[in-house]
């Protein structure tokens, strides 16, 4: 009689539970906060952007949204969590061109497929980036640091994502010089380090250098883009010295293969709205950010098409596949 007890106690346990999980299914989307993982450290472009987005965002949906930051790998790390969560819309990445343009062409190996793992919601940004050295260096302009790098007997570079990684190559490549590369796991730590002097050179993007540009603590030479920016009026383009010398580092909110569809609207309707919002471009246009709204459809088209010309770039800058 104990052991039946027991056996109904349990069936009676399991009906509750899956009558509670069904409940919850049936709530309207979103029915408990969503977490976002940003792909680099606190501070970078992607955080920022993120951070000022779903500020915004969260009051379309009427619910919470949590911002968890796994740096690493380009990207790698984050993408590769996200791509393995459950495809409930309430784990999502924003994923970058780091992670998901350039790292099929930089690693050998991925644990995850950068377009087939991921459910595209909305392309959300550009990340305008800018070649820059130390605040304090005597180098002034592109012609300037040609000379000195082509001279140096030891020049270096830093960087903290992809688009650092192999626009320093491209530019080693047709400038004609050499440079040690170092690695960081994001685009703050290689910051502080410029500003220390251990590195002479790295490109980086307008969102995470402003401050220190303003300070004079670093000094931008160069857009990385074929014409200028009205984000840093006067200053030249690397395009102007050497042709076709432009990237696409973009950003867009993204989860794991699967979402259902009606989430994917939902989401995709809200975050272009807030794009479009008057009051968030001018907060992007003074971080020194590029809103670029796009829907899913869109979105997924674009993340092909650059996984393709990132390719080519990155061959055509000499880096092989680690």
């Amino acid at each position: 009689m104990q052991i039946l007890d027991s056996f109904l106690a349990k069936a009676l346990a399991a009906g509750a539970l899956a009558l509670a999980c069904a409940a919850a299914s049936a709530q309207p989307y979103p029915a408990k906060p969503i977490r976002v993982v940003v792909p680099f450290a606190a501070g970078s472009g992607t955080d920022v952007m993120t951070r000022v987005l779903m500020e915004d965002v969260h009051k379309g949906l009427g619910a919470p949204i949590v911002i968890d930051n796994k740096p690493g790998a380009n990207g790698s790390i984050a993408a590769e969590a996200v791509s393995k969560a459950a495809p409930d819309g309430y784990t999502l990445l924003l994923g970058t061109s780091s992670a998901h343009s350039a790292n099929p062409w930089l690693y050998k190996k991925l644990n995850y497929a950068p377009i087939k793992d991921f459910t595209a919601i909305a392309r959300t940004t550009n990340f305008p980036f800018v070649l820059v050295v130390n605040g304090t260096s005597p180098v002034t302009n592109v012609a300037d640091f040609l000379k000195t790098v082509r001279g140096g007997a030891k020049n270096t570079m830093g960087y903290g994502n992809a688009t650092g990684q192999v626009a320093g190559a491209h530019l080693m490549n047709v400038g004609k010089f050499s440079a040690i590369a170092v690695p960081y796991r994001s685009t703050p730590p290689a910051l502080v380090d410029l500003v220390g002097g251990q590195f002479d050179f790295m490109f980086v993007d307008l969102a995470s250098s402003q401050g220190l540009v303003k300070d004079g603590k670093v000094r931008p030479l160069a857009m990385m883009a074929d014409k200028g920016s009205i984000l840093m009026p006067g200053l030249p383009a690397l395009g102007e010295t050497f042709p076709g010398f432009s990237y696409i580092a973009w950003g867009g909110l993204m989860g794991p293969a699967g979402i259902p569809p009606d989430i994917v609207a939902k989401l995709s309707a809200e975050v272009v709205k807030s794009l479009n919002k008057p009051a968030i471009k001018e907060r992007f246009a003074a971080l020194g950010l590029e809103p670029y709204p796009a829907p899913p459809e869109e979105f997924a088209r674009f993340m092909v098409e650059q996984e393709a010309a990132w390719g080519t770039r990155i061959k055509d800058a000499g880096i092989q596949a680690e």
